[in-house]
Parts: C-alpha cells; sequence; structure tokens
C-alpha cells in the first residue's frame, strides 16, 4: 500500500507494509527455513567443527545467508514500491556480505563457517529487532518477530562462541533455522488474527 502525501513544491512517497504482504512473507520463510533444515539434517548434520565442508554443506551454508538478503528484498516488493529504507539496504548487504564470508569459510572448516553464521546471526537478529519494532506501529502483531530477533542475537552469540569446541556441529544451525520457522509461523497466526478483526 502506497501513501502518497502532496505538498506546494514536493511529492513524498511512503511505503506501508500491509499485513497481509507481511504474511505472505513470512510463510514463504517459514517454508524455505524448514526444508533448509530436512536438507541439513539429511546431508549434513554430523559434520562437527574439525571437518571440512562438503559440497553440499558448503551450498547450504552459503545459501542461507543469501536467501536472507533475497526474503529482505521480497518484503520491499510486498511493500508495494521499491522502498530505500535503510535498515533493509543494511539487512540485504549484510546478507550478501555474509554469503560472501561464508563462500571463503567453507573452504576452512565447519567451524569457521559457525563463526561466520554466528556473527551474522547475531547483526541480523538485531536488525530484525529494530525492523519487528518500528512496524508494530503501522501493522501490528509483530511480538513474534520481536522474540526472534532477541533469540537469534543471543543464538549468534553463542554460535560464535561455540566455533572453537571440536564437538559443535551443524545440527545446531539446523536447530536455530528451524526455530526461525516456528516463529515466523507464529507470527503467520497472529497477523491472520489481525486481519480478520480487521475486515469486521
Amino acid at each position: 500500500m502506497t501513501q502518497t502525501t502532496v505538498t506546494s513544491s514536493t511529492t513524498t512517497t511512503t511505503t506501508t507494509t500491509t499485513p497481509s504482504g507481511l504474511r505472505s512473507l513470512y510463510l514463504i520463510r517459514a517454508a524455505f527455513s524448514l526444508i533448509w533444515v530436512a536438507l541439513v539434517g539429511t546431508t549434513s548434520a554430523s559434520l562437527v567443527s574439525t571437518d571440512r565442508p562438503t559440497a553440499i554443506a558448503a551450498v547450504l551454508l552459503v545459501i542461507y545467508p543469501l536467501w536472507d538478503a533475497i526474503a529482505t528484498l521480497l518484503g520491499r516488493r510486498m511493500a508495494g514500491t521499491g522502498s530505500t529504507d535503510r535498515v533493509d539496504t543494511t539487512n540485504m548487504a549484510l546478507g550478501l556480505a555474509t554469503a560472501a564470508g561464508m563462500i571463503i569459510a567453507v573452504f576452512s572448516t565447519i567451524g569457521t563457517a559457525l563463526l561466520v553464521f554466528g556473527i551474522w546471526a547475531l547483526l541480523s537478529g538485531a536488525i530484525q529487532l529494530v525492523v519487528a519494532i518500528r512496524r508494530r506501529r503501522t501493522v501490528g502483531a509483530q511480538w513474534p518477530m520481536v522474540i526472534s530477533g532477541g533469540l537469534s542475537v543471543l543464538a549468534g552469540a553463542s554460535f560464535a562462541a561455540m566455533s572453537a569446541s571440536a564437538t559443535s556441529s551443524l545440527s545446531t544451525l539446523a536447530g536455530y533455522s528451524a526455530f526461525g520457522a516456528f516463529w515466523f509461523l507464529v507470527s503467520v497466526i497472529a497477523l491472520s488474527i489481525r486481519i480478520r478483526r480487521e475486515r469486521r
């Protein structure tokens, strides 16, 4: 939904994300996370910090932050226009930078990949927190995303700390992604309830 305010000298366009648009985006993100979890669980869960990533594990590790950048872009599209929001731009840049860093990390060990993933999860979680708090004023039903963002910050710090442990494995990242999918689905339910109330 686009709101346009006209003044005597300029025209200002403000992009507002709709609850239905966010609900669709969250469903897509939940589906991606669950598919990613299934692939990690069936192909790479046993890999530990000292192992070198397999080709499949390397692809999965690179795709995850790359998808986050793509999902942020999808969020802009679902908002109705090409928003130039600085937070969105920062989040996309972070996802792309992490994907690039992960391409380097997967030629090393799983531990290095866990470190890169942990730093990204911490920073992207903080951004998610900011976005969710801002969206509470315009969209509402953002408490699941506030919780998810806060937990992502904590999980990211934990991944970074455990990256040096010889027993850390990719199964921890699968758990993180599954938990993220859960909160996206909770958000879908919360937004659906809000949409129904607004239609009454």
